[in-house]
Parts: structure tokens; C-alpha cells; sequence
């Protein structure tokens, strides 16, 4: 089988939209007959691409799109959204582990501050738990960065209660919280009661945003998302 395109486009079997690989999420049939979510994109057979989003997943299992997209008899459980749920969290939490591995990874509010005003910070990270006002000293010390640099950003635009996601202007890093839990945090850095992290820019980090990305455009946070838009 000749290999597949990384950037070839795919149909989503629900709403017949194609896109990037991105932006969906494969599945294939199991030797059991039942449907198996390919988050990796690397499973053998022939497989057919969803939407990267819940309810279009769970649309799929309603209308019974995997048996026409696959031409075979494919069994997809009611449970199967979550499935991907958990399978996309898992991906995304091994992807932060190996960042910290690869010695891309600084947390602790402090660490993080410090780091963020120094540059060289891809993305932050704040766990559901974090508090607003520690959310807040540190998009203060990123933007004291970009005034040092010249590239703007006025402290007080960074809101307090933040919502999901926010992004300081573009040259700086990307600000994501309330992804993971402190404990998902805790059990991928190897820390306890992780609340604040940091991702140097590295391949690692990289690969760790687009799986974060992945999971919050699952989730319906952030459909449009892509946090490696401006990195390297």
C-alpha cells in the first residue's frame, strides 16, 4: 500500500466536509467487528475520517456511518465519543511527558513567571484548578516581555476570569488553561498538585500543542485551534 499523504484531505463520513488530517480522526473496523478509534493515524486497513468533535463522533454512531464508510458490517457502541475522549486526553498527556523529558517542561508558579518573562516560552499552561489571580501575575510578567521587546501588549487587556483559552498579541507564547485537571498535570510532569507549566519552544512542545488542540477542538472548546500556527 503506498503510503498516505500527511497533507492530502479528508471527507468527514458525517458532514462530507474535507480538510486536513488535522482536523479529524480516523477510524478502522477491529478483527470483532467493532470500531476503533485510530487517534495516531497509523492502524492498518481501511479506514474512514470523522470530524474531530463529540457530538459529530457521536452522530456518526446514531445515522450508523461507519458501516457505509467502512463497506463492512462495523459495530460503534453508544460509549464510543468518550472513547475518543480518552484516547485524545492519553495522547496529549504522554506528548506533555515526553516535553518534560526532553527537559521543555518548567513548572511551579514562580519557575513559570520567571520564564515567561525571560522569552523563549511556547505555551503556557494553567490547570482547571489554578486561580485567577495567579492566571493573572503571569500574563503580567508576559506582558512586561513583549513591552521589553517592542511587540506591545498592555497588562491590563489580560482578563482576570479568564475564559478557556486566552492568547496574549501573537509573538507571544500561547496561554491555554483549564484543559487538565491538576492531577492529569501531576501524573504527566511527575510533580504533585501541578498547577502552573511551561513549554520551551522543541519539537516536544510542539508535538504536545497540536495533540492539546486536538482534544480541546474535541471538546467543542476551541473549534478552530491551532496553537502551532506561529511556531517554527
Amino acid at each position: 500500500m503506498a503510503p498516505r499523504s500527511e497533507t492530502a484531505e479528508r471527507s468527514c463520513i458525517v458532514t462530507r466536509v474535507a480538510q486536513p488530517p488535522e482536523g479529524l480522526v480516523r477510524f478502522v473496523c477491529g478483527p470483532d467487528g467493532a470500531v476503533v478509534p485510530d487517534v495516531r493515524g497509523n492502524l492498518p486497513g481501511r479506514g474512514v475520517w470523522v470530524t474531530c468533535r463529540r457530538d459529530v463522533v457521536a452522530e456518526a454512531v446514531r445515522k450508523r456511518a461507519f458501516s457505509r464508510g467502512l463497506k463492512a458490517e462495523a459495530r460503534a457502541d453508544d460509549d464510543l465519543p468518550a472513547l475518543v475522549e480518552t484516547l485524545l486526553l492519553k495522547a496529549a498527556l504522554s506528548a506533555l511527558s515526553m516535553a518534560r523529558k526532553a527537559g521543555l517542561v518548567v513548572t511551579g508558579f514562580g519557575q513559570v513567571s520567571e520564564a515567561a518573562g525571560k522569552g523563549g516560552v511556547v505555551a503556557v499552561l494553567h490547570a482547571r484548578e489554578a486561580a485567577d489571580d495567579g492566571r493573572r501575575k503571569i500574563g503580567q510578567a508576559i506582558r512586561r516581555r513583549l513591552r521589553a521587546v517592542g511587540t506591545g501588549g498592555d497588562e491590563d487587556e489580560m482578563p482576570g476570569n479568564a475564559a478557556l483559552w486566552q492568547q496574549p498579541p501573537p509573538s507571544g507564547p500561547k496561554v491555554i488553561a483549564g484543559i487538565f485537571a491538576s492531577s492529569e498535570m501531576d501524573l504527566a510532569l511527575g510533580g504533585a498538585n501541578v498547577i502552573h507549566a511551561a513549554l520551551l519552544a522543541g519539537g516536544a512542545s510542539t508535538s504536545f500543542l497540536k495533540c492539546a488542540a486536538a482534544l480541546a477542538r474535541y471538546r467543542g472548546e476551541a473549534p478552530d485551534t491551532d496553537w502551532t500556527a506561529d511556531l517554527s
